[in-house]
């Protein structure tokens, strides 16, 4: 199947209040949506009758006073995802959650409990942590080193997905005439020793009709890329303009293929924040105060103080200030303002009020995600929803060109979230080697 008769992939984040400083004035917003479960059910309920393949919440575990109002006071992922199971029954549900400051056989039994709840939709955003303060909430003084955290966040993920293998598909035969409850021929010890974790198994919960939850994965970093080529079955990408998804995408189905993996295998969806109106000349993004701008551009930098220096000199020397936190953010602010040659100033305004590529009418919207689907920069996108009426114009406006284009679904063809993004089931280890070793011996 060639790409051009693919369809594409859509994601909803649920962003509640907003993460910029000003998407909570939104008039339409309550403005205590990112704790009211009634609001993440009825926006998860119309991105299932849109017929998205998932939701996603995002998650970090560390905040200040001017962090943006949605991480400011927030229902945890995994909470929040269980009951918006239950009010739904299609929708993929993907929550965030850190692989530094949590230990394995809690995340496995975890999201094992949401993929069942959940019959087979359920999704681990893996990430590393990238706020250096998070370190102080969990008993260290220090954050890991950032390429630390990367390692020791591959090792988690495989004791992980260990032990979602503990017991086989029909390991359970629930026999009460035979008074039989499990098979315990297939039961399996973990018995994992390795560099961070000791973990012995087995899993006290079965797997679910998907075999294990989709493994996504967000880093920009060379750090991150080589991650999710390595792990990654979806991968949410942070792109402004079409060149550098293009890149982003070639570069992380470049390392899969090299490690053995299928490209196919790796769903990458970019960030989409559309703005829609009535005409291309009316659509126009919104404004921040510059002092928002100012907090919004430290964040990546462990939340530093820009607001201590000459607005209208260059952007400052950073070299001094750790770049342990979003590394591969803070990475580009630096190298955009040098190549551009800007003030702080002018790079406060250039990351708040970043150049977005999908701006106009619905057609003239749904003209570039086409662009980037067929043109090798996504399978997909990661729509982010704050705002109720920009939620419903993409979904009334967009969606049914995209459908009409025939590059996104009119109904659903699976029920888990494996099957939305056309990704493989995933053999229970113990008993794929069983079935090697016989027909090996034939």
């Amino acid at each position: 199947m060639t790409k051009a008769r693919k369809q594409m992939h859509l994601g909803a984040i649920l962003s509640g209040v907003g993460t910029t400083q000003n998407g909570w004035l939104d008039p339409g917003l309550p403005g205590d949506a990112s704790v009211d479960i009634d609001w993440y059910i009825d926006n998860a309920r119309k991105a299932e009758a849109a017929r998205f393949d998932l939701v996603f919440i995002v998650d970090s575990p560390f905040i200040t006073p001017d962090t943006a109002p949605h991480f400011l006071n927030r229902l945890e992922p995994l909470t929040l995802l269980s009951a918006v199971a239950v009010a739904t029954s299609r929708i993929g549900l993907a929550g965030t959650l850190t692989a530094s400051y949590w230990e394995p056989f809690n995340v496995a039994r975890q999201f094992a409990s949401l993929d069942l709840i959940s019959k087979g939709r359920a999704g681990w955003n893996v990430v590393t942590t990238g706020l250096e303060g998070a370190a102080r909430n969990y008993g260290r003084d220090t954050h890991f080193d950032h390429a630390l955290r990367y390692r020791r966040a591959g090792e988690f993920l495989e004791v992980v997905k260990g032990l979602w293998d503990s017991y086989e598909d029909d390991a359970f035969p629930r026999d009460k005439a035979a008074g039989v409850f499990l098979d315990k021929a297939k039961l399996h010890r973990l018995d994992h020793k390795g560099e961070f974790f000791s973990v012995a198994g087995p899993l006290n919960i079965q797997r679910s009709r998907q075999g294990q939850p989709v493994i996504f994965q967000a880093g920009e970093s060379a750090e991150g890329r080589a991650f999710g080529a390595a792990i990654a079955e979806g991968i949410y990408s942070n792109a402004e303009s079409f060149e550098q998804a293009r890149e982003f995408y070639a570069d992380v189905k470049g390392r899969a293929a090299a490690l053995g993996r299928d490209p196919d295998h790796i769903v990458i969806l970019p960030g989409l924040v559309p703005i829609i109106a009535d005409s291309d000349e009316e659509a126009q993004n919104g404004k921040l105060d510059l002092d928002k701008a100012l907090v919004q551009l430290g964040r990546p930098f462990n939340y530093h103080d820009f607001r201590q220096y000459d607005l209208d000199a260059p952007f400052p020397d950073v070299s001094g200030l750790t770049l342990n936190s979003y590394k591969g953010h803070a990475e580009r602010i630096v190298r955009t303002a040098r190549q551009e040659g800007l003030t702080l100033r002018q790079t406060a305004w250039h990351f708040a009020a970043r150049a977005n590529p999908f701006v106009g009418t619905a057609a003239t919207v749904a003209d570039e995600i086409e662009r980037w689907f067929l043109g090798g920069a996504s399978d997909g996108f990661n729509l982010r929803v704050t705002s109720p009426t920009d939620f419903a114009r993409f979904i009334d406006q967009v969606v049914p060109i995209l459908q009409a284009r025939n590059l996104f679904r009119r109904d659903y063809a699976h029920d888990t979230l494996r099957g939305h993004l056309g990704l493989p089931f995933p053999e229970n280890r113990h008993a794929l080697a069983r079935e090697q070793l016989a027909v090996a011996a034939e």
